[in-house]
Order: C-alpha cells, then sequence, then structure tokens
C-alpha cells in the first residue's frame, strides 16, 4: 500500500479511537441514584461512604480496588450474588442482593463507589 494512502487511513483509525474513548462507556456516574439505590437496598445499614460501619466503609472498597483491571466486575459479582462475609466477630453472613436487576443501575452504584 503507498504511504500517501496510509496516513489518512490512521487518521481515520486514530479518530474513531479518540471517539470512542470518549464516549464509549465513559459515561458519567449519576450520584444521586446511586445513592438512592443503596438506600433502596439497605446497604447503608451496613456501609458508609467513609467510616465503617458494621462494614467495610466504601472509600476502602475503593482504595483496596483501585488500579485493578477486574474491580467493576469484582464489585458486582459481590453485589449481586451474595457471598458469605465474615463480620467483626468472626462469624459470617450471607451479603444481600442489591434490589434490583437493572444492569445500568447496578454499573452505576458500582461505579460510584469505585470513583470515591
Amino acid at each position: 500500500m503507498p504511504e500517501s494512502a496510509i496516513a489518512p487511513r490512521c487518521a481515520t483509525v486514530l479518530a474513531a479511537a479518540l471517539l470512542l474513548g470518549f464516549t464509549g462507556g465513559a459515561s458519567a456516574v449519576d450520584a444521586a441514584a446511586a445513592q438512592a439505590l443503596a438506600k433502596r437496598s439497605n446497604c447503608m445499614k451496613c456501609h458508609a461512604i467513609d467510616k465503617k460501619k458494621e462494614a467495610v466503609a466504601w472509600k476502602e472498597v475503593a482504595a483496596k480496588l483501585k488500579g485493578k483491571p477486574d474491580a467493576e466486575a469484582r464489585l458486582i459479582k459481590h453485589i449481586t450474588t451474595g457471598p458469605k462475609v465474615k463480620l467483626d466477630d468472626g462469624s459470617e453472613e450471607q451479603h444481600p442482593i442489591i434490589k434490583t436487576k437493572d444492569e445500568g443501575e447496578i454499573r452505576n452504584l458500582v461505579q460510584w463507589i469505585l470513583a470515591l
């Protein structure tokens, strides 16, 4: 392929990649909706944003998962499958499952937690 044909194709690919980077999945987090879902699901009973209650603070969760490529998937799995969790007294209980099946709402909540 002649060099003159490569430059326009590279520019097109670069423009498409930049456009996808700015719009593909990079939607803004709706903090109010995330907090409303957390309240509706009774998450605030055990969790707080910045201090430990019965469970770890969400800022601590975000710090622990920061930079991990599977952070979002791990957190989604945790809130949708109800795994056993250890409590401070050493006992275990099932983690409650989030009260929605809407993937967009779940993803928004998880992205909000991870952004803290």
